[in-house]
């Protein structure tokens, strides 16, 4: 039996990145996968042929994730299309990057609201249902830098920072419910975000990490399989790092 069979998983911005390798990953292990985009394109209709391929349940919804009245509304969709939701990964995330002296405010509102606030609007609309089942693993993908902060990044690290709070806080609230809510924090993984860099760039920080090569998304697909199954059945409120010792 897949470790995940008959789990229903919602995992936001899941079109490309790290958001893909978990939605693949999780349908590998026989979850019905629900996954949110913020625009119609033709990687939302690949990853659907992708999911299907493997022979499980699985639809796409578009939503920009920093609504709170819009994933109220997919949640209901979610749930009424699939029955139940087991599994929630907030995803979804952007950067907007700048030295401080020079960053302005709408930068900083909108990584704040597509990173942090969006993981409140589907956490609050998720955990009244996993409630009711008594039940339910949250990830929410934090970052080293949230741990350990980066120059120019104030934004994106002050929001990853506060997944982290958010997390520890509604594990204690949710425990008792039966639900685990805990974050992994990728370091430096090769994704969109990261293929902007020129290779010098990309080469000076492999050689910081201990084990000399930079992350791909299915190094932390495996970190959140790990959370999302029984295997962590008395794991909740953790951070787990997924850095190759970047932040060891």
């Amino acid at each position: 039996m897949k470790i995940l069979e008959g789990k229903v998983a919602l995992v936001t911005g899941a079109t490309r990145g790290i958001g893909k390798a978990i939605a693949i990953k999780f349908a590998e292990a026989g979850a019905n996968i629900a996954f949110t985009y913020r625009q119609k394109n033709g990687a939302a209709e690949e990853l659907e042929s992708c999911l299907s391929a493997l022979g499980v349940s699985c639809k796409g919804y578009a939503a920009d994730a920093a609504d709170y009245t819009v994933t109220e509304e997919v949640v209901k969709l979610v749930q009424a299309d699939f029955g139940r939701i087991d599994i929630l990964v907030n995803n979804a995330g952007i950067t907007k990057d700048g030295l401080l002296m020079r960053m302005n405010e709408q930068q900083w509102d909108d990584v704040i609201a597509t990173n942090l606030k969006s993981a409140f609007n589907f956490t609050r609309s998720v955990v009244p249902i996993m409630a009711k089942q008594r039940g339910g693993s949250i990830i929410n993908m934090s970052s080293v830098v949230g741990v350990s902060g980066n120059a120019g990044q104030c934004n994106y690290s002050a929001s990853k920072a506060g997944l982290i709070g958010f997390s520890k806080s509604v594990a204690k609230e949710m425990g008792p419910r039966g639900i685990r809510v805990n974050c992994i924090a990728p370091g430096f993984i090769m994704t969109d975000m990261t293929s902007a860099l020129s290779d010098e760039m990309r080469e000076a920080w492999c050689k910081t990490i201990p084990l000399r090569r930079g992350g791909n998304p299915e190094d932390v697909a495996n970190v959140a399989l790990f959370l999302a199954c029984d295997m962590s059945a008395y794991v909740t409120g953790q951070v787990i790092s997924c850095c190759g010792g970047m932040n060891c």
